[in-house]
């Protein structure tokens, strides 16, 4: 089965009309998007956007052959014209399969917004999800066998890759491609490392794709170090890197800390932003996690465990330090990035980056600056993928 996609924007595509963001004035070249349209086999377009036959001549494929044209979602604005020759577009009722004379089979799946997904099962068996903008699947059925391709609003509802991905829907093999891309993200190479991190790709408009060739699929890095400094925008980089796969156990190092009110604050805004099918668990005891088997892991934060690492070997004592604390904390750090080396799950982690602040005034503040920079080197050492986030910039050390 051939995809070309003749847009893979916005409704309203990219730059929109009249937007000043830094977004839409470098979506230019390749970056610039018209709304997203789906050309499938020559026979089947998937929405009709204004300039449709222009984008396929651009693309060197013709609408002449187009049998069925479907609409994903409700368009807005003034009517679309249809080009002479097309039929008129229509939708498929939830639930509904249409089956072509082409071979194509089309199935309308219930969205949880005004839509419809449409599951394409092409002649030779090759299957695509394509699913409207703003949208994920109302409810899903447990899937045998994983689509080869899913066409989907990756920025816009992460946790509808996370619905298909906690279904079987979505697999290592599945070719994800983002489409309906507004102005949410800068163009170029950091909507291409967000979608990375997703396992997604973009591809520029008029793109001709093969259903079921997936060795352009990108590899989620498995081991992810998010350095920052206070209110770098850290802690939402690091949940951005998994708020599109399910069932994600958070690992709160930091504890409920009992009467203080400002740090009651801090956690209720951290929970309010993670999806709700995450779990959260407050502990240091990161070892034993990273050795079992089981969903990705998110640890926010390596600094508040070091903390509890000094606490517990009375590293502020001078004599302590110097007599056994030393030791037993240079244990309890090559213990856990060892784990780390070991682990075979995906683990994003977060950690402050404090040594290029001013230096601190006391010894004990000077002492966990320096254990913090090691642990962080150590610990960066064992990941794939390592960024900075200043700003709320994301930089990319490794990976």
């Amino acid at each position: 089965m051939e995809l070309t996609l003749l847009g893979t924007g916005a409704p309203e595509g990219l730059p929109r009309p009249d937007c000043p963001c830094a977004s839409c004035a470098t979506a230019l070249g390749e970056n610039a998007r018209a709304a997203t349209a789906l050309l499938v086999d020559g026979t089947l377009l998937l929405d009709l956007t204004p300039g449709a036959a222009f984008a396929a001549a651009r693309a060197g494929r013709s609408l002449g052959g187009v049998r069925q044209v479907l609409l994903s979602h409700p368009h807005d604005g003034p009517p679309v014209e249809v080009p002479a020759g097309l039929p008129q577009p229509g939708r498929v009722p939830d639930g509904r399969e249409l089956a072509l004379l082409t071979g194509h089979r089309v199935r309308a799946v219930a969205m949880d917004a005004p839509g419809t997904g449409y599951a394409v099962t092409g002649p030779d068996g090759q299957r695509l999800l394509y699913l409207p903008p703003g949208a994920a699947p109302a409810g899903l059925d447990a899937q045998t066998d994983v689509y080869d391709m899913v066409l989907a609003d990756v920025v816009g509802r992460p946790d509808a890759l996370a619905k298909l991905r906690a279904a079987g829907a979505v697999g290592p093999t599945t070719d994800v491609i983002a489409v309906h891309l507004d102005h949410d993200v800068p163009p170029g190479p950091e909507l291409r490392r967000r979608l990375a991190a997703a396992g997604a790709r973009a591809v520029p408009d008029g793109t001709t794709l093969d259903v079921g060739v997936y060795e352009d699929v990108p590899d989620v890095p498995r081991r992810t170090l998010v350095l920052g400094g206070a209110r770098s925008g850290k802690s939402v980089e690091a949940e951005r890197r998994l708020e599109s796969f399910p069932d994600v156990l958070y690992v709160a190092t930091g504890g409920t800390r009992d009467g203080d009110v400002e740090w009651a604050s801090r956690v209720s805004v951290h929970r309010d932003r993670r999806p709700a099918s995450w779990r959260t668990t407050e502990t240091c005891d990161l070892v034993p996690l990273l050795a079992e088997d089981g969903p990705p892991l998110l640890v926010d934060c390596l600094s508040l465990w070091l903390t509890d690492a000094m606490d517990s070997v009375n590293a502020w004592d001078d004599a302590d330090w110097a007599d056994d604390g030393e030791r037993e904390l240079r244990a309890r750090v090559e213990e856990l990035v060892d784990a780390v080396r070991h682990t075979r799950r995906t683990l994003v982690a977060v950690s402050n980056e404090v040594g290029s602040g001013i230096v601190p005034a006391t010894a004990s503040g000077r002492r966990y600056r320096d254990e913090l920079g090691r642990l962080n080197a150590a610990f960066a050492g064992e990941c794939e993928h390592v960024l900075l986030v200043v700003a709320g910039q994301s930089l990319t050390l490794r990976g």
